[in-house]
């Protein structure tokens, strides 16, 4: 027998050993409004099929949970897969990434048709069949030999590229019912868990829709997003220039000694972009109505604000105008002002944070030709203090503004939108490990911001993974609402930062015990990282996004 602690009703229940956490939850008594659909077992995400077979803790998860919203839409991508090879055999089918609060899919017909509507209707009914026929998920651990030799049967060049170059000796694919695919973590037990979703035409393409993350049983409501869209096309686009599509082909470039190459193409790129950003602001400058006088930069945590800024205001000097900038964190309230959060600690990313009224003063002084005192804040004291920085605007001066909340409307209500271009930063991760599996959009930006919250002293691995779900939360609020008001968005992620990021990331997030919740997460990190091969940043540029994470 085995004690299983439960950290649902914190009751330990004995079970032979054997058993699977499935068949344990009827025995454990706890308010289950929705179906558990995974579990952390010692703090590491587990499939519900998972045997215990030693005493053990363990957390059952619903949707609700970041974990379990993992499992089921990395599950539902399976169905969504096997119903169009059903269909179409010969099909290529490639989960591109999240969109529009679902998944946004190419798929390409072995006559090389693309999708059309009488195809999404097909493979939606196709899906609902598989749902209704309640066809077990089944996990199977081979050689890695094996399992690259079945999917080079199968036509998935992208899979055998990832397996290749993974290093392991033994890895774990699934079959539902008789399709065979690979994912790289655990799936719901079948396909009769997964009830809530939608298939439609979008934009060529086909958008997977999933539930909402407070009420399952709903689909998250749409929300269009074309100028995320097309950011996202052109970075494929450059991508496709590179003949890279996966990360199997990215790996396959480093070991060939190209990584050098595929750096300096991204810095490029990415420079071509900020030159062409700071030739629109100059034409806008000068246009002979509605000129431009301010430019507001944001973005969500570790998307490169800071990085981009300097970089801007380096290509508008050339471009002949004076760029002048401040950041709104210069503007934070003192620290015991500072609204809180339910539990009482300090709600940082909330726009009540930044003393708007204040800020809004200088601006408005600054565009009347008038000198003002900038503030700047001190994060040890958590004062702001004046030191000297004063500014004013002159004729051809530029006015950049940064900070996370640079583009709500209520910053700066007073002054002219005609005035204001805007600037949107993300990190737009467009790569996929391979065709089925998806990069988590945040994955990018919360490595950054452990390895620089490390580096710097500031925050230790536990600390920056146990505040990400509040950062993620306040993102969704006060900064991914005026995405789509930006004039201009810009993708600051790279094909190899991955790459390089595993080299630097990996040591810190060994530092997380396996004792505290946090471990899931690092575990989680640490896992994906592993599918890269690493980097050096020796070609890495000072200027680089990249630079402001991983040091000099």
């Amino acid at each position: 027998m085995v004690k299983v602690f439960c950290k649902n009703t914190g009751t330990v229940k004995e079970f032979k050993e054997g058993t699977t956490l499935l068949d344990m939850v009827p025995h454990f008594e706890f308010e289950k409004p929705y179906a558990i659909i995974s579990a952390k077992v010692n703090n590491i995400s587990e499939g519900l099929k998972y045997r215990v077979f030693n005493n053990r803790d363990v957390e059952f998860l619903d949707y609700r949970s970041y974990s379990g919203r993992n499992v089921y839409c990395r599950s539902l991508c399976f169905l969504l897969c096997k119903a169009a090879r059903d269909l179409f055999p010969t099909c290529r089918i490639v989960l591109r990434r999240p969109i529009s609060k679902g998944y946004y899919c190419e798929l390409v017909k072995g006559d090389g048709s693309n999708v059309n509507q009488s195809d999404v209707d097909k493979i939606s009914s196709r899906m609902r069949t598989l749902v209704e026929e309640n066809i077990p998920f089944k996990r199977n651990e081979v050689r890695i030999s094996d399992a690259i030799s079945l999917f080079s049967e199968l036509g998935y060049e992208d899979k055998v590229k990832l397996l290749k170059t993974s290093g392991e000796v033994y890895i774990s694919y699934y079959t539902l019912g008789d399709t065979a695919d690979y994912y790289y973590d655990s799936l719901v037990p079948s396909s009769g868990y997964l009830k809530v979703w939608d298939l439609s035409l979008y934009k060529g393409g086909l958008l997977l829709r999933v539930p909402d993350r407070h009420r399952p049983d709903e689909l998250a409501p749409f929300h269009e997003q074309p100028k995320t869209f097309e950011i996202f096309k052109e970075t494929l686009s450059w991508n496709r220039i590179m003949g890279l599509d996966n990360v199997g082909d990215v790996n396959e470039a480093c070991l060939a000694g190209k990584a050098t190459d595929l750096i300096e193409v991204a810095e490029a790129l990415q420079e071509r972009k900020i030159v062409w950003i700071a030739e629109e602001i100059k034409k806008r400058y000068y246009a002979p109505e509605n000129p431009i006088r301010i430019v507001l930069i944001t973005g969500p945590t570790s998307s490169g604000k800071s990085t981009f800024c300097k970089r801007l205001s380096v290509q508008l000097k050339a471009c002949g105008l004076i760029p002048v900038s401040f950041s709104t964190d210069d503007y934070f309230v003192n620290r015991v002002e500072t609204p809180l959060l339910p539990d009482g600690s300090y709600d940082f990313d909330n726009f009540e944070t930044v003393d708007h009224n204040y800020l809004q003063s200088d601006v408005l002084k600054l565009l009347s030709s008038e000198e003002v005192d900038v503030p700047e804040y001190n994060f040890v004291t958590g004062l702001r203090e004046f030191n000297g920085k004063r500014l004013r605007l002159k004729e051809g001066s530029v006015l950049l503004i940064e900070g996370i909340h640079a583009l709500n409307p209520m910053l700066l209500d007073k002054v002219q939108d005609s005035l204001k271009f805007k600037i949107f930063i993300n990190t737009i991760t467009s790569i996929s490990l391979d065709d089925h599996n998806c990069i988590p959009t945040s994955d990018n930006r919360l490595l950054r911001r452990i390895v620089r919250d490390y580096n710097k002293g500031a925050f230790s691995a536990i600390e920056t993974i146990a505040n990400w779900p509040n950062v993620r939360r306040n993102e969704v609020k006060w900064i991914y609402p005026y995405q789509e008001e930006a004039d201009v968005l810009f993708n600051s992620s790279y094909l190899v930062e991955f790459a390089v990021m595993r080299n630097h990331a990996e040591a810190i997030l060994s530092t997380v015990p396996k004792n505290c919740p946090e471990y899931a997460e690092a575990f989680r990190l640490l896992k994906f990282l592993h599918y890269f091969v690493p980097v050096s940043d020796k070609d890495i540029p000072k200027t680089s996004f990249m630079r402001g994470f991983i040091g000099s």
